[in-house]
Formats: structure tokens, sequence, C-alpha cells
């Protein structure tokens, strides 16, 4: 009877230790914040393939076309120097109104057209 007790007190603990390892996570997805500090982003490799591939490819924003031109290679210099951008007010950047809406279509993924705000909140830098 002694016999019996332990064993059946070691299986319940070995039954208590092998089900309580197991632990189930729930991470919530992050929402990103648009007003959050802004993260870094580098136009030569984040932002000017993204206008070249989105905007230019397809025939719209290409030399000869709309403005802003957005070639790789003078991308950069259209859009700042064009007035596309308004660091003062980011908000209020043609740029950032005309991906959130009427070309939202071309730019759809939210994390690109925050990636763009970003950019212009840290100054719109050429890097």
């Amino acid at each position: 009877m002694k016999r019996l007790l332990i064993y059946s007190g070691l299986l319940f603990a070995m039954g208590v230790i092998l089900t309580g390892c197991y632990k189930d996570l729930n991470i919530p997805p992050t929402v990103i914040n648009p007003d959050g500090p802004p993260q870094v982003v580098n136009y030569g490799t984040d932002l000017a393939p993204l206008f070249n591939t989105s905007c230019a490819k397809s025939g719209c924003h290409v030399s000869g076309g709309h403005h802003p031109f957005m070639n790789s290679d003078i991308s950069y210099n259209e859009i700042v120097n064009g007035g596309f951008v308004n660091t003062l007010v980011p908000k209020e950047s043609i740029l950032y109104i005309m991906i959130n809406s009427d070309m939202k279509e071309y730019i759809p993924s939210a994390t690109d057209r925050q990636k763009v705000y970003d950019w212009i909140r840290n100054g719109a830098p050429n890097n």
C-alpha cells in the first residue's frame, strides 16, 4: 500500500511538471502609432526603390510624365526641390497626402506609407 501511494505521488508530480511546462503565449499584434517617434528611414535603400517600382514603373511618374519624376536617380531632387514635402508640417506634404488618398492603390502597404511619413518627419534627408 505504501508503494502504491509513493508511485501515485510520483506519477502525479510528473504529470504536474510535464503539463506545467507548456506556456501558451498570445502576443497581440503591435499597432503602429503614426504619430509616435519616427523610425529611421534611409531614402536610398528604403524609399527610392519603393518609388521606382510603385510609381515610375507604372509609367506615370517617369521623365516626361507626371511630376514628380520618381526614377531612382532623380527622385530625391524632384520630391524635395519640387515642393512635395513639408518638413515643418509633415501631414501637409503633398507627397504624404497623395500616397494616402489618390495614389494609395500604388503604395497599399501601411508600413511603406508610414516609412514615407517618418522620412518626412525626420527632415527628408538624402541618405
